[in-house]
Order: structure tokens, then sequence, then C-alpha cells
């Protein structure tokens, strides 16, 4: 080669190699911040898993702490952890099944799925205000705190009636139902809990100023497991995103349908502004970029799963410890979103 044309070449390949590595420094910068949260978090400190993954593939994956502090036993990315308020979305989706099949009407009063049911507020409040805490049931004895549909009232009781509507349309019980449309979605890690079932569950602590005292009893009971009851994992709960949210469970016009929110609120994890609340979803309009997902709290574990639906993100965030300083709840997992909303991989389509 004539001397002329060697630099030429060799200043263009040095500019190429220079602008992949300048690609790749950036690429990597977010799961260098999240590392360093996850690791550097003292209090409280950081003890679960995370997983990002991009139209089901993993991105990024990091674990740390241990399942069981007294007997030292180490989590790992297939760690199971109870997943609590986040099991409404699968309530939700179970429900909107029987709705695709006909068999179930959102806008009909939920008396004719719950026959059993003989206060007069039965025959007003729909299957529609149960999915979106705007039903205004406080007790199944008592009467309404206020007009169906006029406010939002976040519980847990409604999806107990969500899953009482799943029996009597499935006329199975509610776990076969959800553990059927787990194993047909491959999610061999995810199951209803029950006191005989616990397979790699982690236990559960309360952190009492990095002081942590396990959970020996569970808020989960039958009747609840529409609102509190899926255990699952990090790589279960980003198949369960990448199958909803790509078509795969729900046709579209039914899919639509959870994301068409009537009501909003407020929820610390998801800013100060009131936000959409869909079925069992929270609808993030406000921030940089749109995004969708739920939170969990109880029996000593915290869950954030996140999607991010203009780059087919997934954000799931599992911890087998719960903050009694209510101002701490989701403290790590806040920063780890904020580190992603800022980062280019959300914003790529």
């Amino acid at each position: 080669m004539n001397i002329q044309y060697k630099i030429p070449v060799l200043l263009f390949f040095t500019f190429l190699l220079s602008c992949c590595n300048s690609s790749a420094q950036k690429k990597d910068d977010f799961s260098t911040k999240i590392d360093s949260v996850i690791e550097n978090s003292t209090s409280p400190f950081f003890n679960g898993a995370v997983l990002i993954s991009k139209n089901g593939k993993t991105l990024y994956s990091n674990v740390k702490g241990f399942a069981n502090f007294e007997t030292k036993k180490p989590l790992t990315i297939n760690s199971q952890f109870e997943i609590m308020s986040n099991s409404k979305q699968v309530a939700a989706i179970l429900l909107l099944l029987e709705v695709e099949k006909g068999k179930v009407d959102l806008n009909s009063p939920i008396k004719k799925y719950l026959p059993e049911l003989t206060q007069s507020w039965a025959d007003s409040v729909t299957v529609h205000q149960l999915l979106n805490h705007s039903h205004g049931i406080v007790d199944l004895q008592k009467p309404l705190a206020f007009k169906p549909g006029t406010k939002f009232s976040y519980g847990n009781l409604s999806f107990g009636l969500v899953e009482k509507i799943v029996e009597f349309s499935t006329q199975k019980k509610y776990s076969e139902t959800a553990d059927a449309l787990f194993k047909k979605l491959k999610m061999n890690n995810t199951f209803c809990y029950s006191k005989d079932k616990t397979q790699n569950l982690a236990t559960g602590y309360y952190n009492a100023k990095n002081v942590l005292e396990p959970v020996t009893s569970t808020q989960i009971t039958p009747q609840s497991l529409g609102a509190d009851g899926v255990v699952s994992t990090v790589n279960d709960l980003s198949i369960w995103n990448n199958n909803l949210h790509k078509g795969k469970i729900l046709k579209p016009e039914i899919y639509q349908l959870m994301l068409k929110y009537t009501i909003a609120a407020q929820h610390d994890f998801f800013g100060k502004a009131d936000e959409g609340y869909g079925y069992g979803i929270k609808i993030i309009e406000n921030e940089v970029v749109k995004y969708v997902g739920h939170t969990g709290l109880g029996d000593g574990f915290s869950s954030v799963n996140l999607y991010f639906p203009e780059s087919s993100v997934s954000l799931i965030v599992l911890e087998n410890q719960m903050n009694e300083n209510r101002d701490l709840f989701y403290i790590s997992e806040l920063k780890i979103k904020n580190i992603l909303l800022k980062s280019d991989l959300v914003r790529q389509k």
C-alpha cells in the first residue's frame, strides 16, 4: 500500500474503535450505576434481585444478599419471592380472559357473578369498579364508603372478590386457573402460595434500622390469592411482561381495556402527580418516558414490576425485606428506576 493511504486508513480504524468503545461505555453506564446502588446502599441495605430485559431478553441482572439470614442461604437469580400486590395484575388478566370468552361483562353488577352477596350494593358495584379500586366497598357487611366510580380507594378486598368471580366463571379453584396460565407461559418458578408449597421461597424480613426480624406468619389466605398470593422470580416476571405486553395472552382490544383508565391516584413510588390506574396496573404518563407497572409490599417482601412500552424494556426488582419506615419503602427500587429513566435504553424503540 502506498504510504499516503496508510495514515488515513489508520485514522479511520482508530475512529471506528473509538466510536465502538464510546458506544459500549454509554450502553453499560446504567449497569454500572445500578450496580453501585445495589452494592453501596446501607440504610437500608439492598437484599434482593434485579433484572432488566428487552423483548424478553435479559440485558442486566444482579443478586445480593441472603434468602435466609439465619442459615446464610444466599439468594440466587431463581430465588422465589412473594410479589404481594403485583399479584393483582395476574387476577385482572385471569378475569379479562373470561371477558374475552364472553363469560363476564365488565359493566355488569358483581351480584351476577357473586350471588351469595346479600348487601344491596352488590347490585350497583360493577366488575370494572372492582378492578380499578373505585367500588367503595370497605367491608362485606357494611355500607359503601362512597358512590361507586367516584373515588379511588386502594385495598385487597376487591381483588379477593375478583378471585371469586374468576372461580365462578371457570368453575375451578383460582389457584388451578392461575397455575395453568403460569405453566402455559413456561413460568416454571411461579405459583399461588400455600403453606405446604414453598419450593425455593425466600424468607421475608421486617427491617428496623437494619435489624432484620423474620416474618413467621403470612397475610396470604386462600381467599386473598387474587390480591397478594403469587410467588415468582425476576426471570418469570420478565416472561410475564413479554407475553402480556406483546399480545400473547390477551387479544389487543381486551388488553387495551386493562390500560384504559377512568380513575387516577397518587403513589409515592410513581411521583407526586395523580396517575392513571387501570386493571391491576398503574399507567404513568407524567415522567420523561411513559411506562406501566405496579408495586407490592407485605410479609417482609417488596416488589416492583415496570414495563416501558416504547422500548419493550422490563424492570423487575424483588426484595425479601420490608422496611418499618414507610419513607424508606422501595428506596433502592426508586433509585434504580430513576437511573433507568435517564438512560438511553428506555428511550430507544
